[in-house]
């Protein structure tokens, strides 16, 4: 009896000794993503698992760091003791993969770039005889040389100042005929992104009230003109890839709006009325086909 509970301890203490030799055993493999590139970093450490795999992710940052475990597969024979290890390495999940190859296109930036309002003017004494006439000189030529140099920049892409009056007249009676009309799905296809949802906002809180209003302009326009030129750039390392934003004043003659049924909406539908609007028009100079769409109304 003795004898047997000896060899028994003896047998305990020889398992506790190769477990501690081979400790455990599992292969980690990690990658750190950054904009879409894996790195891969060779971490080894052991497990003592049997058919065990786990993964794990973890973000800090603007990084991404992904793990995946695979631990040894345990295999035990009736003659003798076998160990297969089973490892794989880590792979970054197809989204982190497909990154680094995304190409992001903007189709607009969003924004008004500086958007126009009127320069109170001040008495010749003050501009040219006084520190803050001199300052607001000197910002004033700022804003005029801004203004110069998108419009270059935009006749070397073949602009004239006639063709695109004309394509901004016929844009906003188009827009103004849609908004009318509640077309939305035109709609979409003549502003930006974010102007469709203002618009169609407008035209959800509008058909509250009437569902359809007329609207019409008398052509030609009684003026137009251009008050803003601005260029924005969406990449600093290629200086081509810039948006323009022409900010136009348009004063036109038109009926006052009435709804499908006849009755005025507001004003005289006998009666044409000077209606003076600002305009913000907006296109692409880096994507082949682009066109010019409507990006903001400026408040008077």
């Amino acid at each position: 009896m003795n004898s047997r509970l000896l060899q028994t301890l003896y047998r305990t203490a020889q398992n506790r000794a190769f477990t501690s030799r081979v400790g455990s055993s599992a292969n980690y493999s990690c990658g750190i993503t950054n904009g879409g590139s894996v790195s891969q970093l060779g971490i080894q450490k052991t497990s003592f698992l049997s058919n065990t795999h786990t993964a794990f992710s973890l973000a800090r940052g603007h990084k991404m760091i992904i793990c995946s475990a695979v631990a040894a597969d345990l295999s035990i024979f009736s003659h003798g003791i076998g160990i297969r290890l089973a490892t794989t390495q880590a792979k970054a999940p197809p989204q982190a993969r497909q990154m680094g190859a995304l190409k992001v296109s903007m189709l607009s930036p969003g924004i008004i770039y500086e958007p126009y309002s009127p320069r109170q003017p001040i008495p010749f004494w003050q501009r040219w005889f006084t520190r803050s006439g001199w300052r607001r000189t000197k910002d004033d030529i700022i804003l005029e040389l801004k203004s110069a140099y998108a419009i270059a920049k935009l006749r070397k892409k073949g602009y004239s100042k006639k063709q695109f009056y004309e394509e901004a007249v016929n844009l906003y009676k188009e827009i103004n005929t849609l908004i009318a009309n509640g077309d939305k799905t035109s709609l979409r296809k003549a502003v930006t992104e974010n102007m469709y949802s203002a618009l169609k906002n407008e035209i959800k809180l509008r058909e509250s009230k009437w569902n359809k209003v007329y609207w019409e302009m008398i052509l030609p326009v009684v003026k137009i003109r251009t008050l803003r030129a601005r260029l924005i750039g969406v990449d600093r390392s290629d200086l081509e890839k810039v948006f323009v934003q022409l900010t136009l004043e348009i004063l036109a003659k038109q009926f006052e709006a009435y709804n499908a049924e006849g009755a005025v909406v507001a004003g005289d539908k006998s009666k044409e009325v000077l209606v003076r609007d600002i305009w913000v028009f907006e296109k692409s100079l880096f994507h082949e086909g682009a066109f010019w769409r409507l990006c903001g109304r400026i408040p008077i």
